[in-house]
């Protein structure tokens, strides 16, 4: 089975994460979402928020699982058997981080690759953070984020003020 993992912290998930989910799980017989704990990050929705999140918007793929995990990637993408992962570029500043990322993984286990998916150029501006601070401004993000997701951030970012 080819097993491939999508990490991030998907703080929310937007059309541009999904757009990467849809065309992996056309490559890969199984896309595990893997929801990071990044304490670096002071996050919006908790990490069962957002798997009860990305659990909704990807049901209609039966090869995509949902998942969360704490540590280095490379060792969590061994312990799933999972040889591959997967990452969204949107520009050329994503490269040079992710190129970094990419590098220290393989040092870190020769046998895991990196797959890196230019995004669709529709979404080539399109972040978690942007979307969290256009609905705090209560700008419309209808055409950033899945639509049955929306009440729920709107919810939660109402909730905040």
């Amino acid at each position: 089975m080819k097993r491939a993992v999508y990490p991030g912290s998907f703080d929310p998930i937007t059309k541009g994460h999904l757009d990467i989910i849809k065309r992996a799980s056309k490559i890969f017989d199984e896309v595990i979402v893997a929801v990071a704990t990044n304490s670096s990050k002071k996050p919006l929705f908790t990490i069962e928020e957002r798997i009860e999140i990305i659990n909704k918007v990807v049901q209609d793929y039966p090869n995509v699982k949902v998942d969360t995990f704490n540590g280095l990637l490379v060792e969590y993408c061994s312990n799933k058997e999972a040889y591959v992962i997967i990452k969204g570029l949107r520009a050329v500043s994503d490269f040079e981080y992710e190129f970094q990322m990419a590098s220290i993984n393989k040092k870190l286990k020769e046998n895991i690759e990196t797959l890196f998916m230019m995004t669709n150029t529709k979404y080539s501006y399109l972040s978690s953070s942007l979307v969290k601070e256009i609905g705090r401004l209560n700008g419309s993000i209808e055409d950033l984020v899945p639509q049955e997701i929306i009440p729920i951030i709107l919810k939660k970012l109402n909730s905040l003020q």
